[in-house]
């Protein structure tokens, strides 16, 4: 490929913390950063750009939820890259195109969302980029060298609400043809099933090509980049530039990253891992990463991490040495809750994570009411008046760990049951806060290995 032939040239690169950034972004294909080029012929012409000035890029992300989540983390992990490398990175927030939904990797339309709705979802999404930026610059990147160019961050509705309806359809709507646009694999698939597909979504691909003119227009933006999904909708804008600015321009499609089972990689038992604190918790995303198998661990690392290709072989062979320290995934987790939530959000998963598998109680104690509740999520709450006298019994019981207290005097009496990590095994040990409640009037309780309880204590 191409691609292969030129990642070796060497341009000026900034240095930072944990690697070389090279202005040469074709040299992510070592990491597997790339699915596609297009046009697929014009490495030579991306590369002599490259050395020549730095370039703009964009990346469009549309208000579907009020955040983004692990599966857009590739796109903006790309877009660090070219930032790192000096290049002036632009975040298109698709205000007007949210309306109408993206149909790429749909089987149905989009419910159509209120515009109350997407506004709420733009702020929400700006605060997630401009977040992980700023954790990048100040906890991943070096502070005395760094990319002349902040983060741009755009909003689409701001030019389609100042243009007319008949101008655009005339102007911009007769560059495309029928045939073309009905070839898409996003309309294909479409067309061809039982639901069909609405003219309002047939249309999203206009819409996406002449975001990439403007911005071409605005700020030679002559590169884009998005999912493996986006390649239809790259085309079409990279067809009607051609057509109206008479400039070339790019496109760069980012692979689908799966498990090696092949699970759509981000989600957690079927459900979206977001990037937005209180949707997902620092501990619930640390945890992802750190459960990440060893097959997949070093793509993973070459994908998602700023560490350098050496430096990633060298995290192998530490693996190779002790593999029951599960290496590779602590500096997955650890880089990756620090560039979405800062250094206070990894300490917050850290403190989480030991609270939960040292079994030590001093692990507990540096957590806060919030925090425990957060870690043992779904674990019942139940808030108690500390009673003089009130037996542990009397405490399983009222905080509903056992059916009856039949099966409480079993299970407890064998061992079975829990305070704050602590074995207790008489039923008639009375409560004390001394003993059995935290500095922060909690205490844990714990049946079998999984089944967690949180009380509440009120003095």
């Amino acid at each position: 490929m191409i691609l292969k032939r030129l990642i070796n040239h060497q341009v000026t690169y900034w240095t930072f913390k944990r690697s070389y950034a090279s202005r040469n972004i074709l040299k992510l294909s070592e990491r597997g950063m790339y699915q596609d080029l297009f046009p697929n012929t014009a490495g030579k012409e991306i590369l002599n750009l490259l050395n020549k000035a730095p370039q703009c890029v964009y990346a469009g992300f549309d208000p579907t939820a009020d955040s983004l989540h692990v599966g857009n983390l590739l796109v903006i992990i790309n877009l660090l890259h070219w930032y790192r490398g000096g290049h002036k990175v632009i975040a298109l927030l698709g205000g007007a195109t949210g309306h109408i939904g993206d149909p790429s990797g749909r089987n149905t339309d989009r419910a159509a969302l209120q515009k109350e709705v997407i506004e709420k979802n733009i702020k929400c999404i700006r605060n997630n980029l401009e977040t992980i930026f700023e954790n990048h610059n100040k906890y991943i990147s070096s502070k005395d060298d760094g990319p002349p160019q902040p983060l741009r961050i755009v909003n689409n509705e701001e030019w389609y609400r100042k243009i007319d309806s008949i101008q655009f359809v005339s102007e911009i709507g007769r560059n495309f043809r029928m045939g073309t646009m009905l070839l898409k694999h996003s309309v294909q698939s479409r067309i061809n099933s039982e639901v069909g597909m609405s003219f309002t979504e047939f249309s999203y691909q206009i819409f996406q090509s002449y975001d990439w003119l403007h911005l071409l227009k605005e700020y030679d933006c002559r590169f884009q980049v998005g999912g493996s999904d986006q390649m239809g909708n790259i085309t079409a804008g990279h067809e009607l530039i051609s057509r109206t600015a008479k400039t070339d321009v790019y496109g760069l499609t980012l692979p689908l990253v799966t498990t090696d089972e092949g699970d759509k990689f981000g989600k957690s038992a079927g459900n979206a891992l977001w990037l937005d604190s209180a949707k997902t918790s620092p501990f619930s995303l640390y945890q992802y990463f750190i459960r990440t198998k060893d097959a997949d661990v070093e793509r993973l690392l070459k994908l998602f991490t700023f560490y350098s290709l050496g430096e990633i072989r060298d995290i192998m062979y530490k693996h190779e040495q002790h593999p029951d320290q599960r290496y590779p995934q602590q500096c997955l987790a650890e880089q990756l809750t620090t560039l979405v939530h800062g250094k206070d959000g990894l300490a917050q998963a850290q403190r989480a994570t030991s609270a939960i598998y040292s079994k030590d109680i001093k692990s507990l104690v540096s957590l806060k009411s919030d925090e425990l509740e957060k870690v043992f999520e779904g674990a019942p709450v139940t808030s108690l008046l500390l009673s003089p006298g009130i037996t542990v019994l009397e405490l399983g019981m009222k905080a509903k760990c056992f059916p009856t207290e039949n099966d409480a005097m079993r299970i407890i009496e064998a061992g079975g049951f829990y305070i704050n990590h602590q074995k207790i095994k008489k039923i008639d040990e009375v409560i004390t806060q001394s003993a059995h409640i935290l500095p922060n009037l909690i205490s844990l309780l714990r049946t079998g290995k999984r089944n967690y309880y949180i009380v509440k204590w009120q003095t």
